[in-house]
């Protein structure tokens, strides 16, 4: 009895849906982040390499935790590496930890997909997407995720700061009308909506209302597309605080970074 009250419990916890699965994996990030960087110290000292195999995890409420791997077989979950201690003095400390940094990764990704593994095909890939629209830790670690750029930037200019300069500009050429916007304000999840595919017809976006994710901040922005460039893949976007940006569609769609709130039609 006891055994089927933890099953349940379990059962109760497991996440079930894309989005459920997207947020056990942000909880996850967060709290190996936190280990690998704000509480690193502490982090250090637990990999202690005179104890027994050690595996950091990262817990579904944000916390993280150094610990001993499962003692089931197979596992409840998919585990992480063993006996990261084991190479903690043998490297250089920021080796460690880029490389305890790159088995976490993997580790995330191995757990959010054998929550996935019943899904179909869509779900997966709005999973995938929704993943892969965030940093790994090892970006965040070595700081390559604040020099990713935004879009149509070029050169590390983010995309924020370019649709910002561009506010009310244009040199007084006409576009039409934009539609109402869904929203005012950026969201660290895409609301309800569809992730645009690379094999969709571009001109449909047009007069379409969107929200577009912006690596530097980690948030999606809502904007409306109100005309569309076929040849050169470009859209003219207008946000609500009336800024307006060249947006080359090609920097976003592939990475899933443009989210279809509500359609012109």
């Amino acid at each position: 009895s006891v055994l089927l009250f933890i099953w349940a419990i379990m059962e109760a916890l497991t996440p079930r849906n894309v989005d459920e699965v997207f947020h056990d994996y942000e909880q996850r990030r967060k709290g190996l982040i936190t280990a690998l960087t704000s509480e690193v110290d502490r982090f250090y000292a637990e990999c202690d390499p005179d104890k027994e195999n050690l595996c950091l995890y990262g817990n579904h409420d944000g916390s993280w935790e150094v610990a001993l791997p499962a003692e089931e077989v197979p596992p409840e979950l998919p585990e992480p590496a063993l006996g990261i201690n084991f190479a903690r003095d043998g490297m250089q400390k920021k080796d460690w930890l880029s490389l305890v940094a790159v088995h976490s990764d993997a580790w995330l990704m191995a757990v959010a997909f054998y929550f996935g593994a019943k899904f179909d095909k869509y779900e997966r890939d709005r999973l995938f997407k929704l993943v892969n629209g965030l940093p790994t830790v090892y970006e965040v670690l070595s700081g390559k995720a604040t020099k990713k750029k935004g879009g149509t930037s070029g050169g590390g200019e983010s995309r924020k700061r370019k649709a910002e300069g561009a506010a009310g500009g244009g040199g007084g050429e006409s576009l039409p009308p934009p539609p109402s916007f869904h929203s005012s304000e950026p969201v660290s999840k895409p609301s309800d909506g569809r992730i645009f595919a690379p094999k969709e017809n571009i001109m449909t976006l047009q007069g379409c209302q969107v929200e577009l994710f912006w690596p530097d901040d980690e948030l999606w922005y809502p904007a409306a597309i109100v005309q569309v460039n076929q040849r050169g893949r470009i859209a003219d976007v207008v946000y609500p605080d009336g800024s307006k940006e060249k947006l080359e569609l090609d920097d976003v769609i592939p990475d899933g970074h443009l989210n279809v709130v509500k359609s012109s039609a």
